[in-house]
């Protein structure tokens, strides 16, 4: 299970312009090193994880989906 040093190295490599916050473009791009470039997936994964709807991820909102998602995070974890 990724701990949360894991989750915030993780943020801070999608976290491309060092803003603090994951953009969907930011994001997508992240998601293209991963294999996922369809755009309505990309979409849809970034609406689960930004729970406060304000259109990026913070830190504390992928710790959080990371809390309940422990096996899609070893899996992005093990291709970065």
């Amino acid at each position: 299970m990724a701990d949360k040093e894991q989750v915030e190295r993780v943020f801070k490599r999608f976290d491309v312009n060092g803003d603090g916050k994951i953009s969907l473009a930011e994001f997508a791009d992240a998601l293209k090193l991963l294999g996922l470039t369809a755009q309505d997936e990309v979409e849809r994964r970034m609406a689960e994880i930004d729970k406060d709807g304000d259109g990026s991820i913070t830190l504390e909102e992928l710790i959080e989906f990371q809390s309940t998602h422990p096996n899609l995070m070893e899996d992005i974890m093990k291709k970065l």
